[in-house]
């Protein structure tokens, strides 16, 4: 007989400081090498469902819990913290907060430590955990230097290493670069088919639908909207809501209007005769930042007025580096960073920010107001802007990002996909010259930011966009340029249509080509530019 990993019966949630429960009347079955997809958009209660299962509610966040969670029969609420962490292992959205140690073989045998197991047995599990993942090479690394996608991966070891027997994982996708998210998927499938009960909330749907998960449940507004075969999902959701296979959406797109046409108008451009000054420039830069180990490598790139840029690359490749000297928050050991011709050396972090306003990967880096609002009146503040013209850019700023009634809201209270958007937000609101993002669209469903994509490059106020993601459909639709960067080198740099049809050369760089940018290359002799699935659908 197959065992019940998880049973829950008619759970509801309505945390403290909230007027309506954030989940309402959610029943469901795992069981033992089973494995369940939830999805849903940004703040419909998925990462609560999650909380309240691994007992973090209502032990650490406060509220009013109906109805019971059973793990392996027994009721999560009569168990310690301690007895649920050997039964669940949990990797969160923001890896973080997961991450104590300072080298990675520590953080990996962290929870086994508490456990008390021998050594000799922690050191194998820790080993295998590397091993399982592919990531032996960073056992010595301090934690601290790693890259959002290799932290993540981090922390998944360390979940590993325990030997739960109900995984759960929120959004373990988010910072990994192609390459690394279809190896953790297949991860899972074998975890799956070796008996593990895993429960993934994901974004990415037409990646995890590769894994045939056995069943899906949709989430909106804290309710399950739809839960049974992964096969029904596709046509009990909204093409607008949820990003399907791009074939389905054409297919599906074609029988309603066409969708508008976004184009990026710089601010500035219309004052601009003859050749132009770079706004950004890299003069043979490079850096490390452990001596002797190399991280960029002469580094030749301008930024000009009207670009829209795409970073691609693996995990660990320096993307995040290379953006962080384009706004001063690292200056090169060797070259130079010129903003609008100044040497970056000689300017401070406050004077490049009203060129340059950087989302940073991770929102807890940035955010730490008591309000929504306040977060957002920050940065324009320092930047000594009018107070009329603050209280219009926080305005606008916010019903971008769609977070219009959360002002008076905690940022850090926020579901980790919404304080994502208050990250952007605040920078909107900043009104740089230059619009720089580290993974705008972790943690975001797919309406949301595809919302905030289109709004942002209809603001009149950036000269130039730059960001680095792991979502290629997100540069085919959006980016006139993308660069290619692998371990510290400018691979590639040009059209979207260029360099993203030579698949060769993304497989080398750990990019995989999904199914929009396959119908765009098959579509490119009508279309003459990469599109939107909707829009591809009306391209003759």
């Amino acid at each position: 007989m197959t065992t019940t990993a998880l049973d829950i019966q008619h759970l509801t949630f309505r945390y403290r400081d909230r007027s309506e429960p954030t989940i309402r009347d959610i029943s469901l079955q795992l069981r033992a090498g089973e494995f369940l997809l939830l999805a849903g958009s940004s703040g419909s209660g998925k990462t609560t469902l999650i909380r309240c299962i691994n007992g973090l509610i209502p032990r650490s966040y406060k509220g009013e819990l109906q109805g019971q969670i059973l793990l392996q029969g027994q009721d999560n609420a009569s168990l310690s913290l301690a007895r649920i962490s050997q039964i669940v292992g949990t990797v969160l959205q923001d890896p973080e907060r997961q991450i104590l140690g300072t080298r990675v073989r520590n953080e990996v045998a962290f929870g086994l430590e508490n456990l008390n197991l021998e050594r000799a047995e922690i050191r194998q599990r820790v080993e295998e955990a590397l091993d399982y993942l592919g990531i032996s090479p960073l056992r010595d690394r301090e934690t601290f230097n790693l890259s959002g996608g290799e932290k993540q991966k981090i922390a998944l070891a360390g979940i590993l290493a325990m030997h739960p027997s109900l995984l759960l994982l929120d959004e373990p996708l988010a910072s990994l670069d192609p390459a690394s998210a279809q190896e953790t998927l297949a991860l899972v499938r074998r975890l799956v088919d070796e008996g593990l009960a895993v429960l993934m909330v994901e974004h990415r749907i037409e990646d995890v639908l590769k894994l045939r998960p056995d069943r899906v449940m949709f989430m909106e507004d804290g309710q399950a909207r739809y839960l049974g075969p992964a096969a029904g999902l596709t046509q009990a959701v909204n093409y607008h809501e949820i990003k399907l296979p791009a074939p389905l959406i054409i297919a599906r797109a074609a029988q309603d209007p066409p969708p508008p046409e976004i184009h990026f108008t710089p601010a500035g451009s219309e004052q601009t005769s003859g050749e132009a000054a770079p706004l950004v420039r890299f003069d043979q830069v490079s850096f490390d930042y452990e001596r002797g180990v190399g991280v960029l490598h002469e580094i030749n790139l301008d930024l000009q007025r009207g670009d829209v840029v795409a970073i691609l690359g693996p995990n660990g490749a320096g993307k995040t580096t290379l953006v962080k000297h384009a706004i001063g928050l690292l200056r090169p050991r060797q070259g130079h960073v010129l903003i609008n011709g100044q040497d970056t050396r000689h300017m401070s972090v406050a004077q490049i920010a009203n060129t340059l306003g950087y989302v940073f990967q991770s929102p807890s880096h940035m955010l730490f107001a008591p309000t929504v609002r306040e977060e957002l009146q920050f940065g324009p503040t320092n930047l000594r802007h009018p107070p009329e013209q603050i209280e219009k850019e926080v305005k606008e700023a916010i019903e971008i990002v769609n977070l219009s009634g959360r002002e008076d809201d905690p940022p850090l209270a926020l579901s980790f996909g919404q304080q994502k958007r208050v990250s952007i937000a605040a920078v909107l609101a900043m009104r740089s010259r230059i619009l720089v993002m580290d993974e705008p669209t972790a943690g975001q469903d797919y309406r949301n930011y595809m919302d905030f994509m289109d709004a942002i490059l209809q603001l009149p106020s950036f000269e130039a966009i730059l960001f680095i993601t792991h979502d290629v459909d997100l540069a085919v639709i959006y980016a006139n340029r993308v660069l290619l960067v692998n371990q510290g080198r400018l691979v590639a740099d040009g059209p979207p249509q260029e360099v993203m049809a030579d698949f060769e050369r993304l497989k080398n760089n750990r990019i995989v080509p999904t199914s929009l940018l396959q119908s765009n290359l098959e579509f490119l002799p009508r279309s003459g530019r990469f599109m939107r699935a909707e829009a591809l659908a009306h391209c003759g």
